[in-house]
């Protein structure tokens, strides 16, 4: 693997948002820690509903941790510009296709959320509109086939 490879792309924003996240569970690991000693001291293990399921907790947290800060040490920040004249990460973005418009903001692929609108600049039409301009038309191959899309502007 490459250098460039292993760097992983974010904006400030998902930058601070991992490093919160990676906060509240290394401060929630103690509490857990203590729950699962104190159900390991109830008996039988084998049937303690409560130790098993600190310990599936626990685990969850330590991996989701260890994930974490593997991505934070290989994090690049890449700087959001104001004045967009071409795709790049951390921009704005209206399309349209057919006659519908949609805005998203190009973002790293571990701050992707289609649910926000957030889309990563790995996804299909994020490899698309990366680098293009205004007024021009990406196609996308989609499930149902190839759709098209207009940028209509970059902020």
């Amino acid at each position: 693997m490459s250098q460039n490879e292993d760097k992983i792309l974010l904006t400030r924003q998902g930058l601070k948002n991992l490093q919160e996240e990676c906060g509240r569970l290394v401060k929630k690991r103690p509490g857990i820690i203590e729950r699962v000693e104190e159900a390991r001291q109830q008996g039988d293990l084998k049937e303690n509903a409560e130790y098993q399921n600190g310990r599936e907790e626990l685990s969850f947290i330590d991996g989701r941790i260890e994930e974490l800060e593997n991505v934070l040490e290989r994090a690049v920040v890449v700087e959001e510009k104001n004045d967009c004249q071409e795709v790049t990460l951390g921009c704005q973005v209206t399309i349209r296709t057919n006659d519908d418009k949609h805005v998203y903001h190009l973002v790293g692929e571990w701050e992707a959320n289609p649910m926000e609108k957030k889309i990563s600049h790995q996804s299909p039409l994020g490899k698309a509109l990366m680098g293009k301009k205004k007024g021009e038309v990406v196609e996308v191959d989609v499930p149902a086939g190839k759709l098209n899309y207009k940028i209509l502007s970059i902020d």
